[in-house]
């Protein structure tokens, strides 16, 4: 019978595991934005490129445009997320076996959970991320004469005239302003895209990755994956198991990404909610468009998710608790 969850240790376990992981992983997931919200000009050829560009135009810590809002935010989704599963997986037990349905039931559960704290951490990081993106599309086309784009809160900080610097939007004042003007579903803005995307990576990520990380080992592979599993084979479990569920929902992702997008660039198109950005991508860019930023997603999430379970699995949390209990 694997042990009881203890929710602080599990919680202080995700938070320094999600810290750990977007700090090694932030450039990719940046070049996964740009990629995905590339319409009209193409600004970009692929990811190389992408922070190529970005390091020249923006420098070294333009690679890093929101990581701030994602290192604050990132411990509690994180925390919430893994917590959830464990919680679902020891109440959904029964005799410390857990069936497949269990498993998936589990997932979802925890994909439910974190988009309270998902969407508007995403909404936030999205227009920081972009706005170098914007940037790089009107020093492209800023000899032909053109009408702009819809004002919006990113594009109020515009930069200034003779200069390639990207808008220094703040995510305080892109926060303020939301909820100035549109109220609090300002930042839950793209929740269902968010809650579409999230709850099938985790009813996909969450079984593999127990099956995976019970591979080779004597107990039930449906009983407790943290029970004796070596730290090598949950970080290449995680690994894994991230990398297939990401790119299975990458086309859930462009979507998410698309209607979270405040700023558009010259020619691109807005969306009036899941089924019209479907339609019109499907239209304008063609079914491979809901695969852009698919290697992105896979280099950000495998390791994301690698190095997440590694730390979960090793019991900082439990640890820290007993130093100061």
């Amino acid at each position: 019978m694997a042990e009881k969850v203890s929710l602080p240790a599990k919680l202080i376990n995700g938070g320094v595991a999600g810290l750990v992981g977007v700090t090694c992983v932030f450039p990719i997931d940046l070049a996964k934005t740009r990629l995905q919200n590339q319409q009209g000009a193409r600004v970009y050829s692929g990811m190389l490129d992408c922070l190529a560009k970005t390091i020249k135009m923006e420098g070294y810590f333009g690679m890093y445009r929101g990581a701030a809002v994602n290192l604050t935010l990132v411990t509690p989704e994180k925390a919430i997320k893994l917590a959830a599963n464990d919680v679902f997986r020891q109440k959904l037990s029964k005799d410390g076996k857990l069936p497949l349905w269990g498993e998936i039931l589990a997932g979802c559960g925890a994909g439910t959970c974190q988009v309270v704290v998902t969407t508007p951490m995403e909404m936030l990081k999205i227009q920081l991320q972009d706005a170098g993106r914007l940037a790089a599309q009107r020093t492209v086309t800023a000899s032909a004469p053109a009408v702009g784009p819809t004002p919006s809160l990113v594009a109020s900080q515009a930069a200034q005239p003779g200069t390639n610097a990207p808008p220094r939007a703040s995510a305080t004042r892109i926060t303020l302003e939301l909820l100035k003007t549109r109220g609090l579903r300002g930042l839950y803005k793209g929740a269902g895209a968010t809650l579409m995307r999230d709850v099938p990576f985790s009813m996909i990520y969450f079984p593999l990755f127990a099956n995976l990380n019970a591979v080779g080992r004597t107990e039930d592979r449906h009983s407790n994956p943290q029970d004796r599993a070596p730290f090598l084979q949950s970080f290449v479990a995680g690994c894994t198991a991230g990398s297939v569920a990401a790119v299975a929902v990458t086309p859930l992702d462009v979507i998410k990404t698309r209607l979270q997008t405040l700023q558009k660039g010259e020619g691109e198109d807005s969306y009036k909610g899941i089924i019209d950005c479907t339609q019109r991508i499907l239209k304008r860019e063609g079914p491979t468009a809901f695969l852009k930023g698919a290697t992105c997603r896979a280099l950000v999430i495998a390791p994301l998710f690698g190095i997440a379970q590694g730390v979960y699995f090793l019991g900082i949390g439990e640890h820290l608790l007993g130093l100061l209990g």
